[in-house]
């Protein structure tokens, strides 16, 4: 079961590394959650390219430190306590992105 954990960490942060790289200004309007359901007003008044730093940044940073953190608890602990550390870890930080992505709205 060790190296099904590990291969699951591995995909599950590649995913995280794709979606930083893969999402850009052109396919924003498919794939960014929220931004494609704005009307076209709101997405002139929406800063697009400071908010796409921010998510890249942030899927990156997602994906080092949870799987530091599912090490961390492997070598100190079990498994079992790792698995459920990366779970937390991984879940903690996504009220942040909401949050702060509010804050890319330019207000007029």
């Amino acid at each position: 079961m060790e190296s099904e954990m590990f291969i699951a960490i591995i995909i599950t942060n590649i995913c995280f590394i794709g979606c930083a790289y893969m999402v850009n200004e052109n396919n924003a309007d498919m794939l960014l959650a929220g931004y494609n359901t704005m009307s076209k007003k709101e997405k002139e008044s929406f800063d697009l390219k400071g908010y796409l730093i921010f998510f890249k940044k942030f899927f990156i940073n997602l994906a080092i430190y949870t799987s530091l953190i599912f090490l961390f608890f492997y070598v100190a602990f079990d498994e079992i306590t790792a698995s459920y550390a990366y779970f937390i870890s991984v879940l903690l930080p996504m009220p942040y992105i909401i949050y702060k992505g509010n804050k890319f709205k330019i207000k007029k």
